[in-house]
């Protein structure tokens, strides 16, 4: 799949929230930083720059925003990202690194991820912020399914933890591929993996759903997280803003899910429910 890369400079600094979250709306998959500039990644099927050029940001008259757009070929997407991507360390809890990396001590769990074109290498705020709510979890005997998997770096680390079965679903063939290979360089079992939507929840019961979207996206199908909650069980979820965690929670107490924690970094929120029947 080749995705478009959009490079943008953004003033004043306080909007990049803005402009990010509009994109991320708009179906944005992926962000990162390198100085004043932001980069977004979408799949290049997905993006018109008419369309971008709609959005509220581009006209609003406070905000300044130069725009450059690149077109990255599927074969070129290694070598882009191996120029750019560093390990992550979360706490002593953590590691997340490439192959080409080395590996390091004094962490509980490490990970070896080589994302190609999938979201989820833990330097997104998301999951960083997914990796530390499972930090405070225990997941020894637990059902997990992992929603939107990307990498899948969040089901491995599950499974690491000591969860018996998990489950790692995506829409996206490449995050399916890429999920499938990072488990076997993991080399961890009994992880299934499914290319799909939350349709494919039906009549499946976990102890532990994790999932990190967008806001749109959980909020159509919290539903479904709902009916396929154990119960008492805990849903995290993450891809949205603090500002939007009141329509989440208005939509959770709908299925009888109460919140119980809250992370945030830079605006980005992760949140923790219980409930299911």
């Amino acid at each position: 799949m080749d995705y478009i890369q959009l490079s943008l400079e953004i003033k004043p600094d306080y909007a990049r929230d803005i402009v990010t979250a509009e994109l991320s709306e708009y179906g944005f998959e992926s962000f990162s930083e390198e100085g004043n500039i932001l980069f977004g990644y979408i799949p290049h099927k997905n993006f018109s720059m008419d369309e971008v050029r709609k959005l509220p940001f581009f006209t609003n008259k406070l905000i300044k925003v130069g725009m450059m757009v690149r077109l990255i070929k599927a074969q070129n997407w290694n070598a882009l990202w191996e120029s750019n991507f560093e390990p992550v360390r979360i706490g002593n809890f953590c590691y997340i690194r490439a192959p080409f990396h080395k590996s390091t001590r004094g962490v509980d769990y490490q990970i070896v991820i080589e994302p190609k074109m999938s979201f989820g290498t833990g330097h997104h705020e998301t999951t960083s912020l997914m990796v530390e709510m499972l930090a405070d979890m225990d997941l020894n005997g637990k059902t997990v399914l992992d929603m939107g998997c990307g990498t899948g770096v969040l089901a491995i680390l599950a499974k690491k933890m000591g969860a018996t079965d998990v489950m790692a679903i995506d829409n996206d063939e490449w995050a399916y591929n890429n999920t499938v290979e990072n488990i076997e360089r993991n080399k961890v079992k009994k992880i299934v993996v499914k290319q799909g939507d939350a349709s494919l929840l039906k009549g499946l019961k976990f102890d532990i759903i994790i999932a990190n979207i967008n806001r749109n996206v959980l909020l159509g199908d919290i539903s479904g997280y709902s009916a396929s909650l154990n119960k008492s069980g805990t849903l995290l979820m993450s891809g949205f803003y603090s500002e939007d965690l009141p329509m989440i929670k208005e939509r959770c107490k709908q299925f009888k899910l109460r919140l119980v924690r809250s992370l945030t970094k830079n605006n980005w929120i992760a949140a923790g429910f219980t409930g299911g029947k």
